[in-house]
């Protein structure tokens, strides 16, 4: 069993069709996987006989030659996107209890085109935070381990799904992407996380954190599974007004070009004082990779990419004070005991619904969005995100992608950026461009950090151009070669 831990999703799904697996067999292992691996917490919920009914159905389905895109291929879920029957919390007290009667259109479709569901994966608390510790069912653990040996960090907010993925709890899961919530913590896991352009995939059913940023991708273990199980996401859903109504390109045919002739741009404002010196020779090992390809690189500037940090931490706690007003205790989920008023039922609910990090930035945005502070702020941050946008048009009609490290550290011990949320913010500064700006970006791991923990490189292409990012990313995988499995993967406790 553990054997089937270790194929690729690609390698499994051709072994489904060859008839050498069934999906109930590969259903079974990971289920095995998950259990094993429990004390990574990256799993909240399992839906086992779900899964294996599912996985029946799969292999029926599949003699009957009606397979999917993903037929029978086990998918872990972000505890973020509701699931008919199944209680989604988005990891948080205030929603526990809370049963949708409904489907998200990402996970009907993954399920449409043969996904097998596993069970919900841990998440920071409506996906605020870097590194899964607002979790209300307590931190995902990375399966990487330091040579201290002490937990480490899976990454936010979606590092339950980066550490199932790398643990071979879950073949495939999903994230959602907000500043960097699947590329930061597939980097930091040593899976591909993919976030794609905004208005690719639908976030209807999705539970909101700021409107204007929230993506749904991809995690999976190598660059074409990633390819494969966006395919399976992607697509126009009239019940998403920022859906968008355009074709994916042909990412397998892109995959196969190789990058001869691309054009690479390299940012200078990336390089940051104080970054660890092993993710800086990473960088200039990738930049060498794709000249050696045949890529051109071209130095390019992105101006305003200082400002983007504080701007995305005005604009998206006001998105996440007013998506979060809806949680009263009256419609969804939990509601705290409190004699009065309404308004002392909605502030007792709230104070004990919400943790710590999520009240901190419902009082940042309403703070950013009353009545004296909203031009100072909120206006003037929506303008800077306007040239955010603007530098990289620019950019982006002189090169193809952009190449830039992923993260500015490896993983870090659970608990050593807590006390600091400024600190903890910058994990993101590599990340959060992309998301001001709408644009497509992928984590590929590509090396080592000294203490041998998984490091990533990031690449960013234009609006609805995944085509030219799989492309660069493929070569990429392809040169690096990256290898090595986390000490703590369930094939080692099977």
């Amino acid at each position: 069993m553990s054997d089937l831990l270790k194929l690729t999703a690609t390698e499994a799904s051709a072994a489904l069709g060859a008839g050498d697996i069934s999906s109930v067999e590969l259903t079974t292992a990971y289920l095995e996987a998950a259990e094993a691996t429990k004390t990574l917490n990256n799993y909240v919920a399992m839906t086992a006989e779900q899964a294996l009914d599912m996985a029946h159905q799969s292999d029926q389905r599949r003699a009957d030659g009606r397979a999917g895109l993903i037929e029978g291929l086990p998918v872990g879920v972000k505890d973020l996107f509701c699931t008919a029957g199944v209680e989604t919390t988005a990891c948080s007290a205030i929603l526990k209890g809370f049963v949708p009667t409904y489907e998200s259109t990402v996970t009907a479709k993954l399920w449409a085109e043969g996904g097998v569901m596993l069970g919900k994966l841990n998440c920071d608390e409506f996906a605020m935070g870097s590194a899964n510790e607002t979790s209300v069912f307590g931190p995902a653990v990375n399966p990487w381990s330091a040579e201290a040996g002490a937990d480490l960090a899976a990454g936010g907010s979606s590092g339950g799904s980066a550490s199932a993925v790398a643990a071979g709890s879950a073949l495939l899961a999903t994230g959602t992407d907000t500043g960097g919530s699947i590329r930061q913590p597939a980097a930091f896991c040593g899976v591909v996380g993919m976030k794609p352009t905004y208005g690719r995939c639908s976030r209807w059913g999705v539970v909101a954190f700021a409107s204007s940023l929230d993506q749904a991708g991809p995690f999976t273990r190598t660059v074409d599974d990633s390819a494969l199980m966006f395919r399976a996401m992607a697509g126009h859903d009239p019940k998403d007004s920022t859906s968008a109504d355009l074709s994916l390109p042909d990412l397998t045919a892109a995959m196969a070009k190789g990058v001869e002739g691309l054009k690479i741009g390299i940012p200078g404002e990336y390089v940051r004082e104080g970054m660890d010196p092993a993710i800086t020779a990473l960088w200039e090992t990738g930049q060498a990779w794709l000249k050696d390809a045949g890529a051109e690189l071209i130095p390019i500037s992105l101006p305003h990419t200082k400002y983007a940090l504080p701007t995305y931490y005005i604009i998206a706690p006001a998105e996440a004070s007013s998506n979060l007003a809806r949680y009263d205790g009256v419609r969804y989920g939990a509601r705290a005991q409190a004699d009065g008023s309404l308004d002392e039922m909605y502030e007792a609910t709230r104070a004990a619904g919400f943790g710590d990090e999520v009240q901190r930035r419902i009082m940042i945005g309403t703070y950013a969005l009353s009545a004296g502070y909203y031009d100072a702020y909120y206006l003037k941050a929506q303008q800077v995100r306007q040239l955010i946008r603007q530098d990289f048009d620019t950019a982006f009609k002189t090169v193809d992608a952009i190449l830039t490290p992923a993260t500015p550290s490896a993983a870090f011990p659970l608990g050593e950026k807590q006390e600091d949320p400024v600190t903890m913010y910058l994990n993101d500064v590599f990340t959060v461009p992309a998301n001001l700006a709408g644009l497509p970006g992928i984590s590929v791991p590509a090396g080592f950090s000294e203490a041998g923990l998984p490091l990533g490189l990031q690449v960013l292409s234009g609006a609805f151009r995944e085509d030219i990012l799989y492309q660069v990313a493929k070569c990429l995988e392809q040169q690096a070669g990256f290898a090595g499995q986390p000490p703590r993967h369930a094939s080692a406790k099977l």
